[in-house]
Parts: C-alpha cells; structure tokens; sequence
C-alpha cells in the first residue's frame, strides 16, 4: 500500500496497518471488543460527545482483516450476550380503528424515545411486530414516537446512519470519493417508518415528516454532538409509492440497483429502491 488510504473515515498510512497488526499481535488474550475500544484510545477516536467510536473501530478491524492485512482473534461466541427480546405491553390489546381527519388528533407529539422509557417499550414493540423489517438499531440514531393530544399512539419513526454508498445520493449531492467519506456523518437516513396499521388519517404521514425535519437537527446534536445538513430515505418500489416523502418535499433522486449494501459479490438480488433527500440547512462553502 502506497501513500494514505480512508477506512470509516481515518486516514491510514502504511505504517499505521503494520503498527496495528504488531500492536494487536502483542495482546492476544484481547478480544475483537477489547481491541477495539483500546484502538479509539489509542487514537483518540471519539464523537463529539467525546465518547469511543468503537462501533466504527470494529468496522474497520473487519475491512483490514477481510483484506488479510491484519489478524483478529476468533469471536468469543460464548461471551456475546444474547439479542434482547422485546416484551409485549401489558394486557395488550390492539386498538380499535382510528379513522378521522388529521385536524381531528388536535395537537400531535412528535418526541424522541429514551431508553428504558415505557414510550420506548412500546415504539420497540410495535416496530418488532407490524413494520415488515421489524426492528434493527446499529450506531447512531434517534428513534421517535408519535401521539395524538389524546395521548393515542399514532406511529414510530428511526433515523440512523446513512448508507455507506449510494450512486444517486453521491451524484446529487455532487459528492467526490473524499468529500463523501468527510460529509457522510451528516446525513442521516429514515431506516423505519411506521404508521401503526389501525391508524387511518389521510395527511398524518407527510404531516410528521414535516414535524421530524424541524427538530432532528437539535436532537442528533443533543445526543451526538454534531449536526445534519441531510436527511435520506430509501422507499421499496413494489411496496410503497413514496407520496408522503413528495408532500413533505423530499426530493427524488434516482434510484437503487438492486444490490444489498452487504453484498460485497454483486449477485444478491434485493428490490428496487427509490431514493429521497432533504435537505436541513446549508453549510458554508458545501452544498
């Protein structure tokens, strides 16, 4: 390897993956966990919270290692903890259909959910049980749950880190090779969005995508400590139509391939996805 390269958003010299492939050789009783919190000490990888990036160390203890440049020590399946399982609310019963004008809910919340919250309890519940791709949380995110003035609960919206690499995201955005590995921690992408399925409001859908981009902003620097400049969505075309993304002006930009993000071979077939922006607000000298 000549020169630098970029990894999950570090440069690295050659020197640094033979430091680091020495540096792990000298610990082996670590695990991949271990070595990762010990490497963002070691180089002072924090967000700007000032808390570890090690979700983004171990990525890229993979990518070395998936290259064969560097050796990781086996999994330590015995010591990973089993995935939590989301309970049910007490004495559940699904609600009976709301079909009313959106003007009818009177004033709606939209607010994040915090953990261990009971808010928080059911916005799992429900993503795990009604939304077609239930609930996956990776990394940074910000998960909200809406309610009517009622105090009913309408719908779950998450929002986490943006897709590693998207054609039509990086052409519009006009983005180079560089400038997307430096700008990429500034978009974040609406990975689940749930209108709870006894909820039938015309309007409410676009209503809370106009609620979310006008807030989401102080959230993410609340919890992360840095800001957005872009939201994304990725809609399945043979399921949805996207009109909600259209109403609260998101923009269309293209579409996906048909690739799986995880599909390093390009032969997993995955369907078709249209592609949305929205743009928060303008950074001096960006787009």
């Amino acid at each position: 390897m000549e020169g630098k390269e970029i990894l999950q958003g570090r440069k690295l010299r050659a020197e640094d993956v033979v430091w680091l492939k020495c540096w792990i050789e000298a610990n082996p009783g670590w695990s991949r966990k271990r070595i990762a919190q010990e490497l963002c000490r070691q180089w002072e990888w924090r967000d700007g919270r000032g808390r570890l990036k090690d979700f983004a160390a171990r990525s890229l203890l993979l990518k070395l290692a998936g290259q064969g440049r560097i050796n990781l020590p086996a999994l330590q399946t015995h010591k990973r903890r089993a995935a939590r399982s989301v309970s049910e609310p007490a004495d559940w019963e699904e609600p009976e259909v709301l079909a009313c004008s959106l003007a009818r809910l009177g004033k709606i919340e939209l607010a994040p959910v915090a953990a261990g919250s009971a808010a928080a309890g059911r916005w799992a519940f429900y993503l795990t049980r009604y939304h077609y791709l239930g609930l996956r949380v990776v990394g940074e995110n910000v998960g909200y749950l809406a309610r009517d003035e009622g105090g009913r609960d309408l719908a779950c919206l998450l929002f986490g880190a943006a897709a590693w690499r998207c054609a039509s995201r990086d052409q519009s955005l006009g983005w180079t090779e560089e400038l997307r590995r430096e700008q990429l921690g500034r978009v974040a992408g609406n990975t689940r969005f749930l209108i709870l399925p006894w909820v039938r409001v015309p309007h409410l859908a676009s209503h809370l995508l106009g609620q979310v981009v006008g807030r989401i902003r102080a959230d993410w620097r609340e919890r992360y400590g840095h800001d957005l400049d872009w939201l994304e969505s990725f809609v399945e075309r043979d399921r949805f139509r996207g009109t909600c993304y259209r109403a609260a002006n998101w923009r269309w930009v293209g579409a996906t391939q048909g690739r799986s993000r995880q599909d390093r071979e390009r032969r997993l077939q995955v369907p078709v996805k249209d592609v949305y922006l929205y743009r928060l607000h303008r950074r001096k000298g960006g787009l």
